[in-house]
Parts: C-alpha cells; structure tokens; sequence
C-alpha cells in the first residue's frame, strides 16, 4: 500500500516521521514532551494559539480552572438522565463518574448487575473496562520512564531479544512510544480475530513475524491490541515484577483504587461486579464474562468500580501529583500520531470533532475548538467512555454493562453543557430532572432469550 498516494496520507506520515525524530532527542526524564502538531480546526480555540509545549502543560496544573463551568451545569441533571436509561430497561446497569475542580461530584451506580436476578448497582460495583485500560498500560510505561527505568525511545527488542516482524529492520526501530501509540507499522487490529478464536497471547505474539505491514515504525498508525500488549513484557522485563502487579503496585493502590483489579479472576471475586448483557429475543441475556481479550491485560485486562474511576480521573486531571506528576501527564496527553477517521463515524464526531490524534494510551480530540483527552472501550457485553476536559477541570467516565450504544450519547450531553454549547440531542431519552433524580434505583429484570455476540476490544 502507498502512503504517500494523497495529501492526507503524506500529511499522516508527516506527523508520525516527525514524533520519531523528536523521540529520538528524549532522555530518560518524562517531562520531555513527545511532539505532534495537529491539523488546526476552523475556529482555533484560545489554547490553540498557544505554544504547542504550553497547551501541553495546560490541562494537568492543579489549580482553580480558567474557564469555570457554567451555572446551570448540574451533576444532577446527569445522573437523572442516567437514572431514565435504567429505568426505561434500555440498559440493565451503568455507572458513572464526575469530578470538578478536583472534586468528586458524582460517583454512582444505576440498574442492576444482573437482569435475571442482579443487585443494584452502585459506586463500588465492578466493571470490565475493555479498552480504557490502555491509558493504564500508558501510565504504567510513564510511571517507569519517570524513575529512569524506561525511556520513551527504547528499542523493544532491548527486553524482547526474540521479537520480530516481516521487515526484520522496522522489528529492531520499535519504541515503547511506538507501542503505546498505535505506531507499530502492522495493519489495524492485526489477529484480533485469531484473540477472538481463543489462539493463546503468546503464539499471537510470534505470528507478528509473518503480518503485513503498513508502514515503517513511528510513520503510520494502526489501530493494535495484541501489539499493543508487548508494553507488558517490557515492564517485566524492566522490572521483573508482572504487569499486573506492578500495575496494582504504583497505579491502583496509591490512588486508592480499591475495587480495581485485572483479569477475568479479578472481576469475578469481587464482592459486586456487573455481569455482561447482550440482545436476545425477549431482552437483555447475562453472560459469563468472556476470557479473550484478558489475555491482552495492557490493552484490555482492567476491571473498575465509579468509585475507581472518580480517582483514576483526579489523578489524570492534575489532583494527584504524588502520584501521577503534571510534567509526567503533559507528556500522556500529548498526542503523536494523527487519527482522522475518528472524525468520523458517532453523530457528535462528525457535528463536534476537528481533528484528533493518539496519545499514550489516549486519544486527543479538538472538540468543537476544544481539548477533550478521551477514549472508549468495548469487550463483550460492556461498554464504557472516559473524557477529560483539561480547561474545565472536568473528568467524565460511563460504564455499562450491556451492548447498547444509547449511553453514549451521554458524553458529548455532559462536554457540550459543561462548554456552554448549543444543545443538540445526542441521547434518546426525555427526562424531567425534578422527578428523575432519585438517590437509587434499579431497572426490573427484563424477559430473557437466546443470542450470542462476538467480543471485541475496539474502541467505540
């Protein structure tokens, strides 16, 4: 294949050529910043205007924002759409979480975990976040570049001697940036459907010598999660502690994420976890959580409460510098590689979105001229979205534990009443917030069928 066949290949190469040679120049301090220089959007939003290091640094300073949200921004209003969506059976549970200004504003649980014969869900109620765990395996990596363990620009085959691709130069020029980035060079989700089958990690992992490539490392992305997963054997490697445990170690226990935990064992012991829901003749169908894709526990492995994910998004909105320091998420939140089809696709991605990048472990949106640092995951019978808003100060996570793609529409609802935006309807729900709001609830239980689904780990 030819990237270099039309302006917005070559320009995508561009982008990714020139974070290679920045990455190149990095020393072992996480506060280098990895460069990328977006498309500018139409209108430029006042950060736009600023030196690409500044917009950097802006979203993780932990002080009062610059831009406080408006006066009728109401978690309440939130949480009665959220307490409609359960109630109307469109989803059997959801949760989710808000924080402010370093704040907590709303953290809770809607529905049941199963619709057979579930609990009620609530903020301490587990979720498989599928791919939202890949700003985790992010984090990880920066957390070890921050001690001067990693460097953003080491060669994989530096703790994977064995490592290979078909071009046996691109296998030795792969970086942990790389990694983190989609920047491999293979083909969009190479072997997803062979992780899908049940072919084991590891021999997944070896048939990456025999994959088509697109690219040379660092010049084109494509989408990876098996690829992406080799981020886990480099902090073994680096360690010589699993990355489980090291991800338990510096990320979920300091944070005092203490429903957190990784593997289909670790959802499965915990004392409230949501059961996965597909579509079936008569409603919503529980299953057992499928196995697949914790086989790849960088790219998909973690399991999380609302009460988890409020403090997953104070430490990434600046709050907890302790442990996750502001230079240390500039460097995060900065993307490398230019991502356009996610322009596309979602109704508030064509109406909203100007351009957007991958990060580490992150995707970065020009949101109607605003930056909104996001990602989204989905794996069998769950869903969930994770957005920050750095000018707000505002971090946004939603869970489902069901197939339906309506919660969705809560997201841009809540960026677009947080920005002062005109209101468009994204979420098919009609709610009354004096009469919706209510401190718990929980859907009926639903008629069940038969169906079966096919999981993927692909962002929504």
């Amino acid at each position: 294949m030819n990237h270099h066949s039309n302006p917005r290949s070559r320009k995508a190469w561009r982008y990714g050529t020139f974070a290679v040679l920045i990455s190149l120049t990095l020393g072992s301090a996480a506060q280098t910043s990895l460069r990328w220089d977006p498309p500018q959007p139409s209108t430029p939003s006042p950060a736009a205007a600023k030196p690409a290091v500044v917009a950097a640094v802006a979203p993780v300073v932990a002080k009062a924002p610059e831009h406080p949200l408006p006066a009728g921004f109401d978690a309440r209003h939130f949480e009665g759409m959220a307490q409609q969506l359960v109630a109307n059976r469109r989803v059997p549970g959801l949760a989710m979480a808000i924080v402010h200004n370093g704040q907590v504003i709303s953290a809770r649980g809607y529905g049941v975990t199963d619709a057979r014969a579930g609990q009620p869900v609530d903020s301490h109620t587990v979720f498989r976040l599928a791919s939202l765990s890949k700003a985790f395996a992010g984090t990880m990596a920066g957390l070890l570049v921050n001690d001067g363990t990693l460097r953003w620009d080491s060669k994989l085959v530096d703790y994977m001697p064995t490592f290979r691709l078909s071009d046996p130069y691109a296998a030795r020029q792969v970086t942990v940036a790389d990694l983190l980035s989609h920047r491999v060079g293979l083909t969009h989700n190479t072997y997803d459907r062979d992780l899908e089958a049940n072919v084991d990690y590891r021999t997944l992992t070896q048939k990456l010598a025999n994959a088509p490539m697109n690219c040379q490392p660092g010049s084109c992305y494509g989408y990876q999660n098996i690829a992406f997963s080799l981020i886990g054997d480099v902090v073994f490697a680096a360690t010589g502690d699993f990355y489980t445990q090291e991800v338990q170690r510096r990320i979920f226990k300091p944070l005092g994420m203490n429903d957190a935990s990784l593997g289909l064992d670790g959802i499965e012991s915990s004392p409230r976890w949501a059961r996965p829901h597909v579509r079936g003749r008569g409603g919503w169908v529980p299953l057992m959580p499928k196995p697949n894709y914790y086989q790849v526990a960088p790219a998909a492995g973690v399991n999380a409460s609302a009460s988890d994910m409020a403090q997953w998004l104070l430490a990434h909105t600046g709050h907890r510098p302790d442990v996750l320091p502001a230079p240390l998420l500039a460097t995060l939140h900065q993307p490398l590689v230019n991502t356009p089809s996610e322009t596309r696709g979602s109704s508030w991605r064509r109406q909203r979105l100007n351009s957007a990048g991958y990060a580490l472990g992150w995707r970065v949106y020009d949101y109607a001229g605003h930056r909104v640092v996001f990602h989204g995951g989905a794996v069998q019978g769950y869903r969930g979205l994770v957005a920050l808003l750095p000018e707000s100060d505002l971090g946004i996570a939603l869970m489902w534990n069901s197939e339906s793609s309506l919660p969705s529409g809560m997201l841009p609802t809540i960026l677009d009443r947080a920005l002062g935006l005109p209101t468009q309807r994204w979420l098919d729900v009609d709610f009354d917030d004096t009469t919706l709001y209510a401190e718990s609830g929980a859907a009926p239980a639903v008629n069940v069928g038969a169906s079966a689904a096919r999981a993927t780990a692909s962002p929504q």
